[in-house]
């Protein structure tokens, strides 16, 4: 029991000193760069929240001045008449300019653009860069988190279900942590939202989008600095997936609802003025479901990492007796938080997902329900 318990403390305390790193660097960039300590943490949170073309873990300043990053780079992939691959390396973290068959392209904001030797950016009023913009496919850090996570399910539960075969029906190892996780989405979530007789068809997307997720959320938390579920670009096509198989999987009820929702209650003339308003509304709702999913999800888990990464920023600003013990202690609390909202927003994306599947998979048998009437 003891050993447990210090494993779980030991695990916290390493997802909040992931956190915990960025602050540190930002104070030295502040000195060497000239800038206020404010401006430089508002931009350090901003750089960690986006996407990224390498993976960097921390970064030091040597004695001769040069700026150390400690990470590993990624492969840049851009269509520029012609198929252009080359290392991110090359960037040096957007500080140099990548030359790629005679062409120079400079990262600048997060973004690839391609310039002149000299790496001019051309604005236009209202400083915008105006510069050609290749189509960009690279591997960046938040897609090799998405295939990590995606060949870890795989990896998994291929486990768990070769553990079920050869032991009757009994999990062994991880399958027994992850078994009761399992049996919940399937007999309190699928069955009772959308019923016993079409649950099965969905549990493949519901145990899918749940552990997709709630990993991804996980990994947030370490010192790795990801963000993908903070990234509007992945909830959105997360909550396009539910959209389709909600509409796609509809039945015939369901349809008949969106566009005759009081049924035969009212006379077909008495029901024309209402659904002048009722019929849009019900179709905007169709649009409104998968909206609430991705921006729930988008902002829950960007508004995590600004509020940890703002307190832990306090410290070094503050740098006193009284505020920095605060801010480590907020901080440290909100840690732990976010490790319960990492499976909380899992779990309400899967919870949601299967109240719409319901809604579409609904049958009403008036019919038979007359003729039993007879």
């Amino acid at each position: 029991m003891q050993k447990n318990t210090l494993t779980r403390f030991l695990l916290v305390v390493a997802l909040f000193l992931g956190q915990f790193t960025f602050a540190s660097d930002t104070e030295k960039e502040a000195g060497e760069h000239g800038k206020d300590l404010k401006t430089e943490i508002k931009e350090y949170i901003s750089h960690h929240l986006q996407d990224a073309h390498d993976f960097s873990l921390f970064s030091y300043t040597k004695e001769n001045g040069e700026h150390k990053y400690v990470g590993f780079p990624l492969p840049v992939i851009l269509w520029d008449n012609g198929l252009k691959i080359f290392s991110s390396s090359k960037f040096h973290h957007g500080e140099t300019l990548a030359e790629a068959e005679g062409n120079h392209y400079k990262l600048y904001h997060g973004k690839i653009y391609k310039t002149d030797a000299e790496g001019t950016i051309h604005y236009d009023e209202e400083h915008h860069a105006t510069n050609v913009k290749p189509l960009d496919f690279s591997i960046t850090k938040n897609v090799v988190m998405i295939i990590v996570t995606g060949l870890l399910m795989l990896w998994l539960f291929t486990s768990l279900a070769r553990s079920y075969a050869k032991n009757n029906g009994v999990p062994t190892g991880a399958g027994r942590f992850f078994e009761p996780i399992v049996l919940y989405i399937r007999d309190d979530i699928a069955r009772p939202n959308i019923g016993e007789k079409r649950y099965r068809k969905y549990m493949p997307f519901l145990l899918t989008i749940f552990f997709f997720i709630w990993f991804l959320n996980m990994f947030g938390l370490t010192p790795l600095g990801i963000n993908v579920t903070g990234n509007i670009a992945i909830t959105v096509s997360l909550a396009i997936m539910t959209f389709l198989i909600t509409n796609l999987t509809g039945t015939k009820d369901y349809w008949m609802h969106q566009f005759d929702p009081l049924g035969k209650s009212l006379p077909w003339y008495g029901k024309i003025p209402l659904y002048i308003i009722l019929v849009p509304i019900e179709l905007l709702g169709l649009i409104i479901k998968p909206f609430s999913l991705l921006i729930r999800l988008y902002a829950n888990m960007q508004a995590g990492h600004i509020v940890l990464m703002s307190l832990i920023g306090l410290m070094f600003i503050f740098k006193s007796w009284l505020g920095s013990p605060l801010s480590f202690g907020l901080a440290f609390a909100i840690s732990l938080i976010e490790v319960l909202v990492a499976l909380l927003q899992a779990y309400i994306f899967t919870m949601l997902s299967a109240l719409y599947f319901g809604f579409a998979s609904e049958e009403h048998e008036h019919e038979h329900e007359a003729e039993v009437a007879h």
